[in-house]
């Protein structure tokens, strides 16, 4: 078996000043290619390794990343947009949802608002379950592979690809790409991210919709608080114990990420855990030392069942393998760099090896 290394500093290095440029010199007409270089991130560390192996992206799961992605976004935004469930069915007029293209809308965020209003599903989750959503699911990727992906590596005036080769069933991350990826998701997540929002921000076909509002990134990005407060109540239903100190809950309890979100900004129903606020402040963007690991190991094959369920209910996206990929990859890195992890208020230890050999138990 040829085992093909991860890629040397200098070519991170280069591939860091190339997707610097990428940001500064690209054409974002729309917000697609922001969109693009998020589920890339996502699904290098979903499905790749810690090598310098390309990667085969298909076109249906680059799908499914845009409509997760652009699901709330297809959604009107308003004063009580962070208060409301984002998971309801559109009844508020679609003049306000927020324009991802500085002309006519986007078509994928059409496609989505008539799937919507045609079968109003509870969720994301829910309307995976509905037939017509493998047309939507078509729909889009041919979308996607038209537009972001044809022109993303465009560099000024011309095209560099530098991250992937185009397939007809998807794309191919080049060699190398897929690690750089995993090694510097928090970056291409913050730097997609900030330019998503700066985008709908600098576009004057939102400034009637936006008014005064800050509450943008939340809209966009976010879990509505329906449904942290539906995370919340079946959490306690598993346990009334905060998940770090393992004390008892009291009525105000913060619905954590296990795996920070600073780190992996995206919500998965198997990361949620019920803490202290003071126990989650304490912890804030750091991993979860050794005895918390163990335990959360413990937890989401233990409550598998029941994490699946609330998840249904408050329409989380559900993917124990996946998590536990995350897992991998974040306690990977940690190690790699000697990171610390958080054991208690103001107690560290260093993030070894180790770390991973607790979680080969859910390989």
């Amino acid at each position: 078996m040829i085992i093909i290394a991860p890629p040397s500093p200098e070519y991170q290095l280069g591939f860091l000043s190339k997707l610097q440029r990428l940001f500064n010199e690209g054409d974002f007409t729309a917000t697609y290619k922001f969109a693009l270089m998020v589920a890339m991130a996502d699904l290098a560390v979903e499905l790749g390794q810690d090598d310098g192996y390309t990667l085969l992206i298909t076109k249906e799961q680059l799908a499914e990343k845009f409509i997760e992605l652009y699901w709330q976004q297809a959604t009107p935004y308003s004063a009580t947009a962070v208060e409301r469930d984002l998971n309801e069915p559109i009844v508020e007029s679609l003049s306000l949802v927020l324009a991802q293209n500085k002309g006519n809308q986007t078509a994928i965020v059409k496609n989505i608002i008539t799937f919507r209003t045609t079968f109003n599903p509870r969720s994301l989750i829910a309307a995976k379950a509905i037939p017509s959503f493998n047309k939507l699911l078509n729909s889009v990727s041919a979308t996607v592979m038209k537009m972001p992906v044809t022109h993303l590596q465009n560099l000024g005036e011309q095209a560099e690809p530098f991250l992937y080769n185009t397939l007809s069933n998807g794309i191919e991350l080049l060699p190398g790409v897929a690690y750089c990826l995993r090694r510097f998701q928090p970056l291409v997540q913050q730097l997609s991210r900030n330019g998503w929002i700066n985008h709908i921000k600098g576009n004057r076909l939102n400034q009637p919709i936006l008014g005064e509002q800050d509450d943008l990134e939340s809209f966009l990005f976010g879990t509505s608080r329906k449904s942290l407060l539906d995370i919340s109540t079946g959490l306690r239903k598993i346990s009334n114990k905060c998940f770090y100190c393992q004390q008892t809950l009291r009525a105000d309890a913060d619905v954590d990420h296990f795996i920070p979100f600073s780190q992996y900004p995206r919500d998965l129903m198997h990361n949620f855990v019920l803490a202290h606020p003071s126990c989650n402040r304490s912890k804030s963007n750091a991993l979860a030392a050794r005895e918390h690991l163990v335990r959360w190991v413990e937890y989401i094959d233990r409550e598998d069942v029941n994490l699946t369920t609330i998840g249904k209910d408050a329409g989380t996206v559900i993917d124990l393998a996946v998590m536990r990929a995350v897992a991998r990859w974040g306690y990977g890195n940690a190690a790699q760099s000697s990171a610390q992890a958080w054991i208690r208020a103001t107690c560290f230890e260093s993030v070894n090896k180790d770390y991973l050999d607790i979680l080969d138990v859910i390989r």
